[in-house]
């Protein structure tokens, strides 16, 4: 902040200078970097009243959707001012003249340029004010203070649900201090056994416990009479700023002496598959649009976030699918995302990196339903099948040289021709592709006769015996049931069967039943490509397991409930599943980890039978959008396979039990569509056996009070009849 004019009162003085302004701000760049024109706000909304003085109008605009701010003066004289402050610590300190900019000749108001509100790369949540010079300071006041998600903080601990304690307790001189979060993640301390006088707070940070500028000392409260106190609760994230995986502690002090506690840092750990992602985006860096220095690793990073958001109908990260769809679809010099050079669209010399990349915009397709992603993942089909040549007879290379044909590039390449074929109507000509890679992949020699799969071939056309590394049979997994869906064949589906028996139950893969990597043990050593393998593996293995009837979910629920018994404090998932000392933990250990907990969903799962004992049924075990849900004989097919979850969807092979067009009519009918969180998809059991869809407020019925095979299943008026009777899975 620049010396105020001699004409400014003491008392204005005071209010704007009780804090200090920081040293020369830096550049902040999160979606957009700082110094934006204005002309290109995709919002423009005034979250604080303005300031007048001396007739000027001091005005401060936001734009959430950018997450940036920008000031204006009007009514105004030449030279007259107007800037923006920045605090990082809630108003203590502040970058202050940020984008200064003065009133010219002939004009009577100018305005700043847009600045951000925060800095997500950096963990720092900012607030942001608009000041200006017309004979006098003055400032609107900061914007954003608090965090609102969408309750706000300073929020009352009694209101909400849940009460958990993720952390132990910290005590001092006999007191017991805690933190509790709520089942939305708000989070609130509390000191227990003391005295009148003693003391409880939160501190907030959005940096890992690094640092918590403008967030010590929240709800700080004393006991006032008894023996205990609570703060009121505060938020742990905010998506509004792109500030996620915030960690807080509950701290407290004695009234005798001085010295205080606090618990550990921790985060909310209700929701487990919420709780790991909250985590992994804390990792994401909105600048460069995808998680630091491991570019294929980003492309699952991405496609897990995806899955994450498919299977629980949730869409809290969708803004980063297209962002970093934009932002890195274009060419980069090597060092900048990668240590070789990418030439645009994704693609590299690392065939199988871009078609991980592939993969990606498949699965953005399915979860947006947009076709520019589906058409990018056809582009990089196309650049990976060029790689097709006769050597061993057939096969994709690894690279752009040509120098190793291997199981993770051809594993590859089938799921992403399959998936294009199984999404562009009327398309032969890549599951022609599928095809012939599939005969060719099982007759190269990769997977070994003990059903595992090696890594690739020699210069002479055979096995290499080099290890066995999990992604290599899950892909192959992966590769063998999108065909299958692709086909109908029943022998792809043998075969996966078969890899995946192989992969759960072989000691080279597996280890006192926890799925191990050989650079998991002794020590964890995998190099940053080998910690999200394992991952991979259960992604392709929970996607058989759908269309099997549930065969792998006890194998499923073992890994996730090795990988969340090892999490740390922070929700922070190990490479080494099994946990023990010196376990390495990142954002690509996050990702796999993550994978693990989507393949083994919470809910209760089994059969729904119904009116003579029928199952509901996806007709055809179809996984198609609108495929009719029926009664049918039961036959313990993964189409009579449901998952009832705690959030009121009913799933089967990896979608949801929807109301059709959202009907709220007697008769409308029941079909299988992708799980997107809307009242069509939620189901209340009730007391009497019936299951009532409370948007419409009528019960899932079977058509004519019929039992043959083939009834449509509808919503209708609330009977309680034996065709509206259902026996969920306990």
């Amino acid at each position: 902040m620049r010396a105020l004019s001699g004409v400014v009162v003491l008392s204005m003085l005071a209010s704007l200078c009780t804090a200090q302004p920081a040293a020369a701000a830096t550049t902040v760049c999160a979606v957009y970097c700082d110094t934006r024109d204005p002309s290109l706000a995709r919002q423009e909304l005034f979250p604080v009243p303005e300031k007048v003085m001396n007739g000027r109008r001091i005005v401060l605009h936001v734009s959430n959707v950018d997450g940036m701010a920008w000031g204006s003066i009007d009514n105004g004289l030449l030279g007259d001012g107007i800037w923006l402050d920045r605090s990082w610590d809630g108003g203590a300190t502040w970058d202050g003249l940020l984008g200064k900019a003065t009133i010219p000749a002939t004009w009577t108001g100018t305005r700043t340029l847009m600045y951000n509100l925060s800095d997500p790369t950096n963990h720092r949540r900012g607030a942001v004010r608009a000041c200006g010079d017309a004979q006098g300071v003055t400032c609107t006041d900061w914007v954003y203070p608090t965090v609102c998600a969408p309750t706000c903080d300073n929020a009352d601990p009694g209101t909400g649900s849940g009460n958990w304690r993720p952390v132990p307790d910290a005590w001092l001189n006999g007191r017991r201090f805690a933190v509790h979060f709520d089942d939305t993640g708000m989070a609130w301390g509390t000191v227990d056994n003391g005295r009148v006088g003693d003391e409880v707070w939160l501190d907030r940070s959005w940096d890992a416990g690094a640092g918590w500028p403008g967030g010590s000392s929240l709800g700080r409260t004393s006991i006032a009479s008894g023996t205990s106190a609570r703060t009121r609760k505060f938020n742990t994230s905010d998506p509004g700023q792109k500030l996620y995986g915030g960690v807080v502690r509950a701290c407290g002090r004695a009234v005798e002496g001085q010295n205080g506690t606090c618990t550990s840092w921790a985060r909310p750990a209700t929701d487990h598959t919420a709780a790991a992602v909250d985590s992994l985006m804390w990792s994401y860096d909105p600048w460069t649009a995808y998680w630091q220095w491991s570019w294929w690793n980003s492309a699952v990073a991405l496609t897990t976030v995806i899955d994450w958001m498919k299977q629980t109908g949730r869409r809290d990260y969708l803004w980063i699918v297209n962002h970093t769809f934009e932002v890195n679809r274009v060419a980069f010099p090597p060092g900048a995302r990668s240590s070789d050079a990418i030439d645009g669209h994704f693609i590299s010399r690392a065939v199988d990196d871009a078609a991980w990349w592939g993969l990606a915009w498949v699965r953005a397709y399915d979860l947006t339903g947009d076709a520019t992603y589906l058409n990018e993942a056809v582009i990089i089909a196309n650049y990976v099948a060029g790689f097709w040549d006769s050597t061993c007879g057939g096969g994709v290379w690894w690279n752009r040289e040509r120098t190793y044909k291997n199981a993770v590039t051809n594993g590859l390449y089938i799921r992403l021709t399959a998936s294009l074929h199984n999404r562009i109507a009327g398309d032969s000509a890549w599951l022609g592709k599928a095809r012939t890679g599939w005969q060719w992949f099982t007759a190269s020699g990769m997977i070994n006769s003990s059903h595992l799969v090696n890594d690739g071939l020699t210069d002479t056309c055979v096995n290499n015996g080099q290890p066995v590394w999990t992604y290599n049979q899950g892909l192959a997994i992966g590769a063998a049931v999108e065909l299958w869906r692709a086909t109908g064949d029943a022998a792809l589906l043998a075969t996966a069967r078969r890899l995946a028996d192989a992969g759960t139950t072989s000691p080279a893969l597996v280890t006192n039943g926890v799925l191990t990597e050989i650079c998991d043990v002794p020590t964890p050593s995998c190099d940053d490509n080998g910690k999200q393998f394992k991952g991979i593996f259960m992604r392709y293995l929970a996607d058989l397991n759908d269309v099997t009837g549930g065969a792998y979910l006890t194998f499923a629920r073992t890994q996730a409930d090795a990988v969340w018994s090892n999490r740390d404090s922070l929700n922070r998932l190990g490479q080494r599943w099994s946990g023990g000392p010196g376990n390495v933990r990142d954002w690509r250990t996050q990702a796999s980890g993550l994978s693990t907990l989507l393949a083994a969903p919470s809910g209760r799962i089994g059969p729904i039978t119904g009116l003579a004992g029928k199952c509901v049924d996806v007709s055809s075990s179809n996984t198609a959008n609108g495929t009719p849900i029926q009664l049918w004989t039961c036959n313990g097919t993964g189409a009579q396979l449901w998952t009832v979850r705690g959030d009121g969807t009913i799933r089967a092979l990896g979608k949801c039990m929807d109301v059709t067009y959202s009907g709220t009519a007697n008769g409308t009918l029941i079909q299988l569509w992708e799980c997107n969180g809307t009242a069509a998809q939620v189901w209340q059991p009730l007391a009497d056996g019936t299951l009532r869809n409370p948007q419409s407020g009528r019960c899932l019925d079977a058509t004519g009070v019929s039992s043959a095979d083939g009834t449509r299943l509808q919503i209708w008026d609330c009977h309680a009849g034996g065709n509206q009777a259902w026996q969920l899975p306990a």
